[in-house]
């Protein structure tokens, strides 16, 4: 393990570069939380894309969201920067950071920019498993210095909703491949079955993202992240594909039914929350509408 936070002078500024997905974003907040903790005088920033900057607002681990440009890096003058996310354009960010000190996995592309290069998540937890993302993100935090533990849920911090007239589930019937997509009559079935046992349903949807298909319950597509965050954190119950509205969901504590086609729930399953996971890696239509609402129903119960 490095001494990087035992190097940093109190009050020292760092920067964690994660640019993406929505589900990423929302993983990175345990490490996040680790970090603050190891180091509560540290000022932390995050360098994100405008679009999941929402993911971090209001998180009082967290003193700054900075857009994803050298500019901003360059004001806000890190004295640690960490790329969490790997591709070309975090580590051209991490290298115009001009932080003294610059950490990346060994296995990110070009690597030589770090004078920190962090081991893969195995070798820091010693284990030789698959891991998880949110293992993956913040064994970072170990390697650079912050005591092992227990990763934490993921936070979110929303603005309290409106109270509903009746409790209600969220349902998240797209993903970003057919592969990753149960089929729009299954998730009708579970939803009426919902509304029978007294449990209305929001399908929510992403800009362009057509849920013509259940127009006979509530839809909520193109909202703003905030909006969503609303939504959810007063959420009975979530269902959907592997998708980053279930890391949401699960940040809030809210139970949460996923299915997976063709991604690996070892990897993307919900972290720290009481869940049930459905796979079917070569083809997710294996899955059926009754073994959801069945443990919709356990879920509930339990609840």
């Amino acid at each position: 393990m490095e001494n990087a936070l035992e190097r940093l002078a109190s009050g020292s500024r760092v920067a964690v570069i994660r640019l993406r997905s929505l589900g990423d974003c929302v993983l990175t907040t345990p490490a996040l939380a680790i970090l603050k903790q190891g180091r509560p005088d540290l000022q932390v920033s995050v360098v994100v894309e405008d679009r999941f900057a929402a993911v971090f607002e209001e998180n009082p681990d967290i003193q700054a969201i900075l857009p994803p440009t050298v500019k901003s890096l360059a004001r806000w003058r890190p004295d640690l920067c960490v790329n969490l996310h790997g591709g070309t354009r975090s580590m051209l960010l991490t290298a115009g950071s001009a932080a003294r000190m610059r950490a990346g996995f060994a296995h990110f592309r070009g690597a030589g920019i770090y004078n920190l290069r962090i081991p893969t998540a195995q070798e820091i937890l010693g284990v030789k498993r698959k891991v998880h993302t949110a293992e993956h993100l913040a064994s970072a935090m170990f390697f650079l210095g912050a005591a092992v533990q227990t990763i934490p849920r993921a936070k979110l911090f929303a603005s309290r909703r409106k109270p509903q007239s009746s409790p209600y589930a969220v349902i998240h019937a797209v993903a970003s491949s057919p592969d990753k997509t149960w089929a729009p009559e299954k998730f009708l079935v579970v939803a009426r079955h919902l509304r029978d046992q007294g449990l209305e349903s929001f399908f929510i949807a992403g800009p362009g993202e057509d849920l013509s298909a259940f127009k006979e319950f509530q839809c909520l597509i193109g909202a703003p992240l905030s909006e969503t965050k609303s939504l959810l954190q007063s959420a009975s119950l979530f269902v959907g594909n592997d998708s980053g509205p279930a890391h949401m969901a699960a940040a809030f504590g809210v139970p949460v039914v996923v299915l997976y086609g063709s991604s690996d729930p070892v990897v993307w399953a919900p972290w720290q929350v009481e869940s049930r996971i459905f796979t079917a890696p070569d083809s997710i239509s294996r899955i059926e509408a009754s073994q959801v609402m069945e443990a919709a129903d356990e879920l509930r119960v339990r609840r």
